[in-house]
């Protein structure tokens, strides 16, 4: 199950990529309410300006 309860609020795992310079792409997950949240949380942790793919498989899955 991709999902957990943190301080009562619902987070989901967001999966993804991240590609910082030339350097080759690395995979990262984070926690996160929603895909702004998981989002803001990378730039936190490596900084602004590069290049992040981020996806919820919950939410690829959902019927558009």
């Amino acid at each position: 199950m991709n999902q957990s309860r943190r301080e009562g609020n619902r987070v989901k795992l967001y999966e993804g990529v991240i590609w910082i310079g030339d350097k080759p792409g690395k995979r990262i997950s984070v926690w996160a309410e929603n895909p702004t949240a998981a989002r803001e949380q990378v730039e936190a942790e490596y900084g602004k300006g590069h290049v992040i793919y981020l996806t919820n498989e919950q939410d690829a899955e959902r019927p558009r």
